[in-house]
């Protein structure tokens, strides 16, 4: 079938079922307690990170202190993600991480978060699209992946579940 999809035009191959994809890592971010900014185009409310752990197969390290997820909620309820943050890999190398998403939570959610509960996976549309930059010369395989990461969101720290899409 791979030689077929090779020499047919596009629109004339079978849909996909489910895109291919490959685990690049898990990701865990403690974060510092929010401030809520009430803006114009909605509420900003900016989450600090406080450090993290990266692990994969081919990729870990940590998620150096500093990183902000600038999150701002309209009038829809839906949150709007911007993180921008660094990582320092276990032999040393320094990765940017950038990544925009949406963040969906069931009615009670904000409110259970305050409360310290974890929100489940099932519970939330929680997706990202990291992006991953360095110059470093052992990882600039980084640079060009497409990925989408898969969240879960609890009181002081949001995992990601990161995929290469292939």
């Amino acid at each position: 079938m791979s030689a077929i999809l090779h020499k047919q035009p596009l629109f004339e191959q079978p849909l996909f079922e489910a895109l291919p994809i490959r685990h690049l890592c898990d990701l865990q971010v403690d974060l510092e307690t929010p401030i809520v900014v009430p803006t114009p185009r909605g509420t900003l409310v900016p989450y600090i990170g406080k450090g993290g752990r990266l692990e994969g197969p081919k990729l870990s390290g940590q998620f150096l202190p500093g990183s902000v997820d600038w999150v701002v909620i309209g009038a829809d309820g839906i949150s709007r993600l911007d993180i921008r943050g660094a990582l320092r890999t276990d032999d040393g190398a320094l990765i940017y991480f950038e990544s925009k998403g949406i963040a969906r939570l069931p009615p009670d959610g904000r409110a259970r978060l305050a409360k310290g509960e974890r929100l489940a996976f099932g519970e939330t549309y929680l997706r990202t699209t990291p992006k991953l930059e360095t110059s470093d010369e052992r990882y600039t395989w980084v640079n060009d992946l497409v990925l989408v990461g898969y969240n879960e969101l609890s009181a002081g720290r949001i995992d990601f579940r990161i995929y290469q899409l292939l």
